[in-house]
């Protein structure tokens, strides 16, 4: 399967009386967009706020970050199984607003959302610091179920990226990069003398306020599968979950994967990327014992030499994480895990919740229990008060003064395990 991107690069936005790209612009027609994302029913209001790199502007409690992209050629949609039909997606060209994101907000869901500061300490923490952001803050009915109001906000914010991946179309990029997976077969012999390398994708799935999906479905409803690659550069796994916002994939980053991209980096240089199994994380051990079976059964037919397996979020998942180590470590193949850390504020607590001494090629994203204090800001996108609420912050995180004293747990994709993040490391 074969896929090119065609990046246009966004440096500002603005709002305008067309939503169109002008100059490496993005301009926005505010009441344009809020009528189409707030096309629901279960909606009461959709207001539209703009905010960019540099700017005192704290957005809370942030919900979902979102790419714009739009097909231009090719089967299928952006978003399959919610923005369009469940075509297979992944071939054709397609075109990405590269640098502008879509962020929801409103009141909040459940207690693990996060927080996007644009300057100051928050900003060293957060990938969407960077972006040029157009934010949804989506009020819902009165008397809603928590599940309903994530459907609805997850929509909203679907609908408002394709509107203004919509003004790509006819853009011609800044740059195209293509991207190729081809049948296992023909794969496998392409590069004969290079490693044979997969991916485990683990997607959170752990019930209510905790889901992920692809092509539409509940990834908590199906067993381990096959995925050729490309399929996430067109929105087929979005984010549906309210895990801790450090650690969570908004569907932003499911769309521009750092594993999946680096490994196509390396495709035909140092590694022949054979492609995807993707797994759920589950919470009793009978669905863990399945899911893991099947997943490192994949994997041994894939033919894969070495794999590299990443998490979503923390505690339960971490079985779901060592139970596909050890499994796919003990049909012969070599593993990666890709994880972050819940050691305590001072680091000195277990990182993580189950361990295996196969497990010893392992990268991490950070320590999520890291504290740190948030400057105010001047201007507030959503309720500050959930500061105090949402995990990494307790009573009286919200300081009078508009500062927030917090773990990184609460910023946005701080210690993603995908890797899009900043945190580093060095030896003293």
């Amino acid at each position: 399967m074969k896929l090119e991107i065609g990046n246009i690069l966004i440096k500002d936005v603005q709002f305008g009386d067309k939503t169109e790209v002008k100059n490496a612009t993005l301009f926005v027609n505010q009441k344009e967009l809020a009528e189409i994302a707030g096309n629901d029913d279960r909606i009461k209001s959709v207001e539209v706020f703009l905010a960019r790199p540099g700017e005192s502007v704290r957005i809370i409690p942030v919900k979902d970050a979102i790419e714009p992209r739009v097909k231009v050629e090719g089967d299928g949609g952006i978003f399959p199984g919610f923005m369009t039909g469940v075509e297979q997606v992944g071939s054709g060209r397609t075109h990405v607003l590269k640098g502008a994101a879509v962020i929801t907000t409103g009141r909040i869901v459940g207690f693990q959302e996060g927080i996007v500061d644009m300057s100051g300490t928050g900003a060293e923490y957060t990938p969407f610091s960077k972006t040029q952001n157009v934010v949804l803050k989506v009020e819902p009915v009165d008397g809603i179920k928590q599940h309903e109001h994530e459907l609805v906000v997850r929509l909203a914010g679907f609908r408002a990226a394709n509107y203004l991946g919509e003004a790509g179309k006819e853009v011609k990029p800044d740059e195209v990069k293509t991207y190729e997976t081809k049948p296992l077969l023909q794969q496998a012999a392409e590069f004969p003398n290079l490693p044979k390398v997969a991916y485990v994708y683990m997607l959170q799935t752990q019930g209510l306020l905790h889901n992920t999906y692809y092509y539409g479905v509940d990834v908590a409803e199906i067993v381990p599968t096959f995925m050729y690659p490309t399929e996430i550069m067109d929105g087929a796994i979005v984010s549906g979950n309210c895990v801790s916002a450090c650690d969570k994939n908004p569907t932003y980053i499911h769309c521009n994967s750092p594993v999946i991209m680096d490994l196509y980096e390396e495709h035909g240089k140092t590694i022949n990327f054979l492609g995807c199994v993707i797994t759920n994380e589950n919470v009793t051990l009978q669905d863990k014992e399945r899911s893991s079976n099947m997943t490192a059964k994949l994997i041994e037919f894939l033919g894969a030499e070495a794999v590299i397996i990443s998490e979503e979020g923390f505690g339960n998942p971490d079985a779901d994480l060592v139970m596909n180590c050890n499994k796919i470590e003990g049909k012969g193949i070599k593993t990666v895990l890709i994880t972050d850390e819940y050691a305590g504020q001072d680091g000195g607590s277990q990182s993580l919740a189950d361990s295996t001494p196969l497990g010893n090629a392992c990268v991490t994203a950070g320590n999520a229990n890291q504290v740190v204090v948030l400057p105010p800001m001047d201007t507030i996108i959503g309720y500050p008060e959930v500061a105090n609420l949402i995990a990494g912050g307790w009573e009286g995180s919200l300081r009078p003064d508009g500062s927030i004293e917090a773990e990184i747990q609460v910023i946005t994709s701080a210690t993603n395990e995908l890797g899009f993040g900043f945190l580093t490391a060095k030896t003293a």
